[in-house]
C-alpha cells in the first residue's frame, strides 16, 4: 500500500554480495525410504498475490507516459512473504510485507515507511483481486482505507481509497498502474542505448509504415518483412533515396538504412510525418479470395470500408424523432443540414473508445445518440444517419490532417481522422457553402468535420485544405483533391478611431470583425478560458505593442455561434504612446497588430515554410491628431510582394486624422526552401514598415 505522495526518480542500484565460510548448521538427512517434507509455504493460497511479483515502474493511471515511482516486489522467506520495496523521487520510501494467514484464512499486510508512518490491512483474494482493508489514525483521527490490486494487460493496477466517516462514504486516494521496468546497462551520458522488443498483433489491412528518422540521429536502422509462401509485396519511400532489399531466405527480405541525421524542429515547418524518412510497405497474398484485407487500390479499400461500416448506419425510431424535432420548420436543405450538423457538433461529445477493430469501425449510430458521445467516425456515422433521414446522402470521407503524408500514387490506410462529404442538390446555390468539390460521379460534394465545433457548415478547417481525402461510397473508393480556400475566406478587419493628445497620451477603441480562420482560432481560445479571465487575453494582446495602458472597456460578440462573424471591441488608454522631441511628437501609426516574423531569423532553415492557410487581414487605424500639430514627416508607402504573399500599407494626414491602413494577404501554403531568401525579404520589409512612425510638428511653437 503506497500512500504518501510520489515523484518521479532515475537511478541505478548496485548490489554488492558478500560470500563467507562461516559454518552454519545442517540440515537433517532425510532417509531413502523417508519422503521430504513439503514447503511450509507450498499451498495454493500463499501464491495468489505472486502475480504482482516483479521490478516495476509505477505511474498515475491518469498520467501514463511519466514514472512517479520504483517498486521491487520480491518473494522471500521461502516463499511464505510477499515484500515490496518503494521508493519515489523525493526520497519517500516504504516497505510492505504480505502474507496469507491460513489459521485465519485471511492476507494480511504490514506497511512502514521512513517518515514513520504505519498500515496494517487485512483481506482476500477473490474474482481475480487482491482487496485489503485496514484503520490508521493520521493526526490522531481515525481513517478507514481500502484497497485493491489486479492483474492488467503489461502490468498491475493498484487503487486506493479513503474515508473519515466510518466506511459510509470514500474518496480516491490513488490509482496506479505498475510495468514493467525498462533497465539499460550502463545508462550515462554519452553511452549508446539499443533495445529490442517483438511485437504481436493480427492486422486489419495488410500494410506496415516503418519510420526509421526522428529529433534524434539514427546510427542504423533495420526493418526485416517475412511472409507466406504466395504472398507479395509493394514498397514505398517517402523522404528518403530507395533501399532495396536483401533477401536473407525463402520470402524473408531485409532493409537497413544507415547514418540518418535528425529532424531540427523549425517554426511554421510542415509535419513531423511529412518530411521524415519512412518506408511503407503492403504484403498480400496472390489469391484473390483473401484479398479482402489487402490494400491493393483506392477503390479496394473504400469498398472494405464500406462493408465494415455498412451495419452502423442504421436508423432507429429515437433518431428519427430527434431528426423530426431539429428541422422542423426547416424548409430548405441548407437550412436542414445546417441543424443536423449543428446538433452533431455541439451536443455529441467527442470521446475516444477504440479497441481492436474499433480503430476502423464506428459504433452503431443507436449507440452513439443514446450515450451522447462518440469519436470522429462515430459522429459522422450519425450525422449521415440522420442526414439520410431527411434525404440528403452523405459518404465517409477519411483523411490525414497532417498535409503531404497521404502519396496518391501508393494507396494505404495512413488516415487519422473521418469527415463527411455531403451530396448538395443541383438546385442549391448557397455562396456561404465554400468547400464544394465537384466530383465526376458523386456531383457537388460539400465536405465538413462534425467533430470540430468551432467550423461552421460551408467552411472548411485549415488542416482539411489542400490535402487528400478517400471518399467512401457503397461500391467505390476514390481519393479526392480536397481545396484550398481564398484568403477573402479568411478575413480580419481591424479598424481603430483614436485620439492623440499634446501629452503623447493615445485613447480610443478597436474594433475586430474575424470570419473563417482567424475566427476560429480566436473562438476556439476564449472559449476555453473562464469568461473572468478574457479581459487578461486582451490585455495580453495589447501589451505587446503598448507600453503603459489600461484597458477600459472590452466585449465580445457571437463567441457562441461559430456560423456567425466573430466581433472584438476593446477600448483603452495608453499613456506616453508618442515620444515628445521638444516641438515634435513621433507617433507609430501601426498601434496594434503584428503581421511580421522571426520564421527566418536565426540559423539558415532546412525546412520549408507550411502557412495554416490562406489569408486577407486589414488595418484601417485613424488617428485624430492634438489641436495645433502638423503632419512634418510621413512614412513612405509599402508594396511587398513575393510568390506566396503580398503587402501594402500607407499614411496620410487629411483633415487633422492620420490615416493608417494596410493589407496583407497569403495566397499559397509551402514555401519550399529555394524561395525561403524571397521571403526572407518580404517580411524584414513588413518588419520594417512596422516600426516606422510619423513625426508631428507643433505648428504654431
Amino acid at each position: 500500500m503506497n500512500h504518501f505522495s510520489v515523484w518521479p526518480k532515475v537511478g541505478l542500484l548496485f548490489v554488492l554480495i558478500l560470500c563467507t565460510t562461516a559454518e552454519r548448521p545442517q540440515p537433517p538427512s532425510v532417509s531413502p525410504t523417508q519422503s521430504p517434507p513439503s514447503a511450509p509455504c507450498s499451498a495454493p493460497e500463499y501464491h495468489q498475490f505472486d502475480f504482482w511479483l516483479g521490478d516495476w515502474d509505477a505511474f498515475d493511471a491518469d498520467k501514463p507516459a511519466t514514472p512517479v515511482a520504483r517498486a521491487k516486489v520480491t518473494s522471500i522467506l521461502d516463499s511464505c512473504v510477499v515484500h515490496e520495496d518503494y521508493q519515489d523521487a523525493k526520497g519517500s520510501r516504504g516497505e510492505s510485507f504480505s502474507i496469507y494467514d491460513a489459521s485465519r484464512k485471511v492476507w494480511h499486510q504490514t506497511w512502514v515507511t521512513n517518515h514513520g508512518r504505519l498500515l496494517i490491512i487485512e483481506g482476500s483474494f477473490q474474482n481475480g483481486e487482491m482487496f485489503m482493508a485496514g484503520v490508521d489514525y493520521p493526526n490522531g483521527k481515525e481513517r478507514h482505507i481500502r484497497g485493491t490490486w489486479k492483474p492488467i494487460p503489461g502490468g498491475v493496477s493498484e487503487i486506493a481509497a479513503t474515508s473519515i466517516d466510518a466506511a459510509k462514504t470514500w474518496t480516491p486516494w490513488f490509482d496506479l498502474v505498475f510495468r514493467p521496468h525498462t533497465k539499460f546497462p550502463e545508462a550515462n551520458p554519452g553511452s549508446v542505448v539499443g533495445y529490442e522488443y517483438v511485437q504481436k498483433h493480427r492486422p486489419f489491412v495488410f500494410e506496415y509504415n516503418w519510420s526509421f528518422q526522428w529529433h534524434i540521429p539514427c546510427l542504423r536502422a533495420r526493418f526485416s518483412l517475412q511472409i507466406p509462401a504466395g504472398w507479395e509485396f509493394t514498397a514505398h519511400w517517402a523522404n528518403f533515396v530507395e533501399q532495396k532489399p536483401q533477401t536473407t531466405a525463402d520470402n524473408q527480405y531485409l532493409w537497413e538504412v544507415q547514418d540518418v541525421p535528425a529532424i531540427d524542429l523549425e517554426p511554421e515547418m510542415p509535419a513531423l510525418y511529412a518530411i521524415a524518412g519512412r518506408m511503407d510497405v503492403k504484403y498480400f497474398p496472390r489469391d484473390p479470395k483473401l484479398r479482402a484485407k489487402t490494400s491493393g487500390t483506392w477503390n479496394e479499400l473504400g469498398i472494405w470500408y464500406a462493408g465494415l461500416t455498412s451495419a452502423s448506419r442504421v436508423s432507429t425510431p429515437a433518431i428519427h424523432q430527434k431528426v423530426v424535432e431539429l428541422t422542423a420548420g426547416a424548409t430548405d436543405p441548407i437550412a436542414k443540414m445546417k441543424a443536423l450538423t449543428s446538433y452533431v457538433q455541439t451536443h455529441i461529445h467527442y470521446v475516444a473508445i477504440e479497441i481492436g477493430i474499433g480503430g476502423f469501425q464506428p459504433h452503431p449510430a443507436s449507440e452513439v445518440f443514446t450515450h451522447q458521445f462518440g469519436d470522429c467516425k462515430d459522429k459522422a456515422t450519425l450525422l449521415n444517419t440522420m442526414l439520410h433521414e431527411v434525404g440528403i446522402d452523405s459518404f465517409y470521407v477519411l483523411i490525414e490532417t497532417r498535409r503531404g503524408i497521404v502519396s496518391p500514387d501508393f494507396p494505404s490506410m495512413l488516415f487519422n481522422h473521418v469527415v463527411l462529404a455531403i451530396r448538395l442538390p443541383d438546385d442549391v446555390q448557397d455562396p456561404s457553402m465554400y468547400a464544394v468539390v465537384n466530383q465526376p460521379k458523386l456531383g457537388r460534394l460539400l465536405f465538413f468535420d462534425p467533430t470540430n465545433p468551432d467550423v461552421p457548415l460551408g467552411y472548411l478547417p485549415y488542416y482539411l485544405q489542400d490535402n487528400f481525402g478517400l471518399v467512401i461510397t457503397s461500391d467505390s473508393g476514390t481519393l479526392v483533391s480536397l481545396p484550398l480556400l481564398p484568403p477573402a475566406t479568411n478575413r480580419l478587419l481591424r479598424t481603430a478611431k483614436l485620439t492623440l493628445g499634446p501629452t503623447g497620451n493615445l485613447a480610443g477603441e478597436i474594433q475586430e470583425l474575424r470570419w473563417g480562420g482567424p475566427a476560429v482560432d480566436i473562438r476556439e481560445h476564449y472559449l476555453k478560458v473562464n469568461p473572468s479571465e478574457r479581459q487578461k487575453v486582451i490585455e495580453s494582446f495589447l501589451g505587446a505593442f503598448l507600453g503603459n495602458f489600461t484597458l477600459t472597456a472590452a466585449s465580445l460578440g457571437n463567441l457562441d455561434h461559430s456560423d456567425q462573424t466573430l466581433t472584438l471591441d476593446y477600448k483603452f488608454v495608453a499613456l506616453g504612446y508618442a515620444k515628445s522631441a521638444g516641438d515634435l511628437l513621433i507617433v507609430r501609426p501601426r498601434v496594434a497588430g503584428g503581421k511580421g516574423s522571426a520564421l527566418l531569423a536565426g540559423k539558415p532553415r532546412k525546412y520549408p515554410i507550411e502557412f495554416h492557410e490562406t489569408t486577407r487581414q486589414d488595418d484601417i487605424f485613424d488617428i485624430t491628431l492634438p489641436p495645433g500639430y502638423i503632419a512634418d514627416e510621413l512614412p513612405q508607402p509599402v508594396h511587398a510582394q513575393c510568390a506566396y504573399a503580398t503587402y501594402k500599407s500607407e499614411v496620410q494626414v487629411t483633415e487633422n486624422v492620420l490615416h493608417y491602413k494596410r493589407s496583407y494577404e497569403i495566397t499559397d501554403l509551402v514555401v519550399p526552401t529555394d524561395k525561403l531568401p524571397e521571403v526572407r525579404n518580404f517580411l524584414h520589409q513588413i518588419a520594417a514598415d512596422e516600426k516606422s512612425s510619423a513625426i508631428l510638428r507643433r505648428a504654431n511653437p
